[in-house]
């Protein structure tokens, strides 16, 4: 069985990244629209040209992990393919970017909030747990 190929508003990928940068913006939802027509932050900008660098440095053979903390950048056809690590308030978490992430921000795919795992309390946390062996 053929695997199915990945289209986003009627066009194959291949053809995403051929189009201007105008008529994809036409295709994203309403939020990110207009996000990118108001025009990028300095922020986005440099990241912009690190992942087009890296993009170029891939095809010559090299596996970059470019780290960001721009979480609000959205993710273009052109950026996939690559790994990016992204800031989640603590640690870098690294993301493959695939062709079902087109039009999503960064920061969905590094979420900052942890499940809280309680367990028992520590010593001197109440007044059993100071005769608790520490062993």
């Amino acid at each position: 069985m053929a695997r199915k190929k990945f289209v986003y508003r009627g066009y194959e990928l291949e053809e995403l990244q051929t189009l201007p940068m105008q008529d994809v913006i036409g295709l994203l939802p309403s939020r990110q629209r207009r996000s990118l027509t108001k025009g990028y932050s300095d922020k986005q900008k440099k990241l912009l040209t690190r992942l087009r660098n890296a993009k170029k440095a891939m095809e010559g053979g090299e596996r970059i992990i470019i780290r960001t903390h721009c979480r609000d950048m959205i993710i273009l056809p052109e950026m996939i393919g690559l790994t990016v690590g992204i800031y989640n308030g603590k640690e870098f978490k690294v993301v493959e970017l695939v062709p079902e992430m087109i039009g999503h921000y960064f920061g969905e795919y590094a979420l900052t909030r942890g499940r809280v795992k309680h367990s028992s309390p520590g010593v001197g946390a109440t007044k059993s747990s100071m005769y608790v062996p520490l062993k």
